[in-house]
Formats: C-alpha cells, sequence, structure tokens
C-alpha cells in the first residue's frame, strides 16, 4: 500500500486537474505516479514539462526507453521498471532487449546511463571516451543526463512512496 495517498481526478485541486486529465487523454488511463505528484502541484508541473521537453531530444524512442530502464534498474524502481517495460515493448525493444537495457548493456546510451545512475554522475575519463567512442556526442550525453535526472525524480518519488503498481507486472523483476 502507498505510503503516500494518491489523489483522483475527483479529489485533485483545479489547478491539477486539467493536467491530470491531458495526462489520462495520452496514455488512455490516470497512472499512479501522476495522481501521487499531483499532491504537490509544483513537482507534477515541473515533471509533465520536463517530460514533454525530454521527448523532443535527438534519442530514437528505444534509445530513451534504454535510458529509463538502465536508470530504473540501478534506482531499484519496481514501479517505473513496470512502466518502461510496457513502454519499451511499445517502442519495439524485445523482451531480451529489455533486459539487457535494465542492465546497462543494451547499447551504449544503456550503458552509459547506468554508468551515470551508479555513480551519481562521476565518470570516468574512460567511461566518456568510451560514449564518444560509441557515437554518442556531446550534445547527446547531456540529453542522457537529463533523462536520468528526470527519472531519478519519479524513481525516488515511487521508492519513497511505495506507489501501487498499476502497469502490468514484470517477467523477470531481477
Amino acid at each position: 500500500m502507498s505510503r503516500i495517498a494518491p489523489l483522483s481526478l475527483e479529489t485533485a485541486t483545479d489547478a491539477t486537474r486539467p493536467t491530470l486529465e491531458g495526462v489520462q487523454k495520452k496514455i488512455g488511463f490516470l497512472p499512479n505516479l501522476f495522481k501521487t505528484l499531483a499532491t504537490a502541484p509544483a513537482a507534477l508541473d515541473a515533471y509533465v514539462q520536463i517530460s514533454a521537453t525530454l521527448g523532443k531530444t535527438s534519442l530514437s524512442a528505444k534509445e530513451k526507453e534504454a535510458v529509463y530502464l538502465a536508470t530504473s534498474q540501478v534506482n531499484g524502481c519496481d514501479y517505473c521498471l513496470a512502466a518502461h517495460t510496457l513502454f519499451a515493448s511499445k517502442a519495439g525493444l524485445a523482451a531480451e532487449e529489455i533486459i539487457e537495457a535494465r542492465h546497462g548493456r543494451l547499447n551504449a546510451f544503456a550503458t552509459l546511463a547506468h554508468q551515470l545512475t551508479e555513480t551519481r554522475g562521476h565518470l570516468s575519463d574512460e567511461q566518456i571516451a568510451a560514449a564518444r567512442a560509441a557515437g554518442i556526442d556531446d550534445k547527446k550525453i547531456i540529453e542522457v543526463i537529463a533523462i536520468v535526472a528526470a527519472q531519478t525524480l519519479t524513481n525516488y518519488l515511487n521508492n519513497v512512496a511505495l506507489t501501487d503498481i498499476d502497469f502490468p507486472a514484470i517477467e523477470n523483476p531481477a
């Protein structure tokens, strides 16, 4: 059971209700993550804005999902792993690719995200050189950092709140 009670559309404030309705329309349902974020309207607005902005990065949908999965794995967020397993499969990642992404092995983006999260941004010169050698330029390095930062927000929120998972269960949680 969640340690922070999620709001519903009916209990949301007039300030947050339109945002929640927009999320519901876009995703097809209103995930508990957003209902929980709605408790703090500024946090909800910030997350929705950064998510929309990061949707415009130069990374492909598969590359972004690899970053989300690797970050969530390192941060131990079962909620985000369930959500991004679904989103990654919709982006075209196969089940075995999703597992590889979670462990930072799918591609250079997953590796970089795993390393960034694990080291809290303290990458070695060798790690940065390896990312560049794999074709990740400085623009993409910064975009990966931004995605990791946004994902860490939701990972930490879900880990603190114990947000009830309302996405399909993942087959291999380890």
